[in-house]
């Protein structure tokens, strides 16, 4: 263990270890970088500053001076993080309760994993017109707006003073308090993230509505760091300039937790796959929202923290929940990270599934049959006879008003389990949706030639994201192909565009 300063490259342009700032050499034929906010961090309250990557820990020196010298470019970004406060000096009896989903659901697919576990509450606030007059009178004292900080921070959580400022026209923000443990007593003050001074910040937190009374554990603070844009990386996320050499997380400018661990899992199984002379795994963007993201990543230069929006991605209607383990376990099964067990347990789902959606199409009921006139009396209570004799299951399931339940209350369910019932439903009841929507993808492919004209408003296409008018604004594309490539215009955008040029 130690602070790594110095990338090693062998002869051919390919990585053969890190030495450590005492010198220390680790060798390996695959190396990623990790950096988080370390790599140069500088800590910010108020005026005060300190070299951490977080608090109470040193940042990473050495780093990008190394990345430098082999070629790398590097730019800076800034983010922040709230204060944390003690949950026994908090009057929850004036907060709104925000309870966790009854409905309880897990992200992964295999059941062995689906356990219950007593969920914790969060907690509803917001901000008030002393809040918001306690940081105007102090915007100075802020390291953006006092201007001794200049690097970019996230568009998509950004610091309370920056909501303050943007949206001042709003007289109140929501803010969650969200418990950091089960039997810890400090709680994370979400969307209050500030870079005023620590003398500030209790007098700004006893503000809020039930917090009038709370003490502080640790202070906000904004940190500053490196990073590298990462179009410097392919969509394996080894770098382009040396071979086995991979970047993950914040170093590639992107922000959150989400976003991080799924770059983690792309890096660490590609640098694996290059030790062991393995496939490697590559995520199309039409496959999924961590191949959206690196797409993004590596075709565009970002000069602000990333967020992966569901809005980032132009197919949203096959990208969904119910249906990651079939677009990405086939995948996972290639590239070595799927065992046998839980292949069996992937193929035993979906022979079910399909033999269920078999079993629908072919299965018919007669339009005098109970189920029938039960779902007829659900469907906004019409007592109209049908016109037709019979219906198939299919055709019954994809209506609105009927679910699998109904089904199962005629005896007329699959019996399966109920998240491959879920899987079939959604399967039938969007089909139409899901292949229009590969139409119009397609459509679009064919028209990034289209010319844009001169003088175009973008402020007047409301259904581009303020981002998307703001970057088009800014460039003046000539055809829809430059529009496409510019930083921060997504597909979705484009698709957009395309509408509003041939509708106006």
């Amino acid at each position: 263990e130690g602070m790594a300063t110095d990338v090693m490259v062998g002869a051919n342009e390919e990585v053969v270890g890190v030495r450590t700032f005492f010198g220390m050499e680790f060798r390996a034929p695959a190396v990623v970088l990790t950096t988080g906010t370390f790599m140069s961090g500088q800590i910010w309250v108020g005026r005060k500053t300190l070299a951490a990557g977080r608090a109470g820990e040193a940042p990473s020196e050495g780093l990008t001076e190394s990345l430098v010298g082999l070629g790398f470019e590097t730019d800076r970004l800034k983010t922040g993080t709230p204060a944390r406060v003690d949950s026994r000096s908090i009057d929850y009896s004036t907060l709104e309760e925000q309870r966790g989903d009854e409905d309880e659901r897990w992200f992964s697919f295999d059941p062995r994993n689906h356990v219950k576990r007593p969920q914790m509450a969060c907690h509803l606030t917001r901000t008030t017109a002393a809040t918001h007059q306690l940081i105007r009178d102090n915007l100075h004292e802020t390291p953006t707006y006092g201007g001794w900080v200049g690097a970019k921070g996230p568009r998509y959580c950004p610091s309370i003073e920056d909501k303050i400022v943007r949206f001042a026209d709003k007289e109140s923000h929501q803010i969650f308090l969200e418990p950091e443990g089960r039997t810890c007593p400090e709680v994370y003050v979400q969307g209050f993230s500030t870079g005023l001074p620590e003398r500030l910040q209790l007098a700004l937190l006893r503000t809020l509505p039930g917090l009038e009374k709370v003490n502080m554990l640790r202070p906000a603070y904004a940190v500053e760091y490196d990073f590298l844009p990462a179009y410097q990386c392919d969509v394996t996320l080894e770098t382009k300039k040396i071979k086995g050499l991979f970047f993950s997380g914040q170093i590639n400018g992107t922000t959150g937790y989400e976003e991080a661990a799924a770059q983690g899992l792309l890096a660490g199984a590609n640098a694996a796959a290059v030790a062991l002379d393995e496939t490697k795994l590559v995520l199309p963007r039409e496959g999924s929202y961590l191949g959206t993201l690196i797409d993004d990543l590596c075709t565009k230069d970002l000069r602000e923290p990333y967020r992966m929006l569901t809005s980032r991605s132009e197919y949203r209607l096959v990208l969904r929940s119910d249906n990651a383990d079939q677009r990405l376990t086939p995948v996972g099964r290639e590239c070595g990270l799927i065992d046998d067990e839980r292949w069996g347990m992937f193929t035993d789902k979906m022979s079910s599934v399909e033999g269920e959606l078999a079993r629908l199409k072919n299965t018919r009921v007669k339009s005098d049959s109970d189920v029938v006139r039960a779902i007829l009396d659900a469907g906004k209570g019409s007592t109209k006879k049908p016109s037709r004799q019979s219906f198939t299951l299919e055709e019954l399931l994809r209506r609105p008003e009927v679910d699998t339940a109904i089904l199962n209350r005629f005896d007329l369910g699959g019996g399966l389990t109920r998240w491959d019932a879920e899987a079939v439903e959604v399967k039938v009841k969007y089909e139409g949706f899901i292949k229009r929507q590969e139409g119009q993808v397609a459509k679009v492919a064919g028209k990034m030639n289209k010319k844009i004209p001169e003088g175009i408003d973008y402020g007047a296409i409301t259904t581009l994201r303020m981002e998307a008018r703001e970057k088009l604004a800014k460039m003046t594309p000539r055809t829809v192909g430059q529009a496409s490539r510019i930083g921060g215009v997504t597909p979705a955008d484009i698709s957009s565009l395309l509408v509003y040029l041939e509708v106006g």
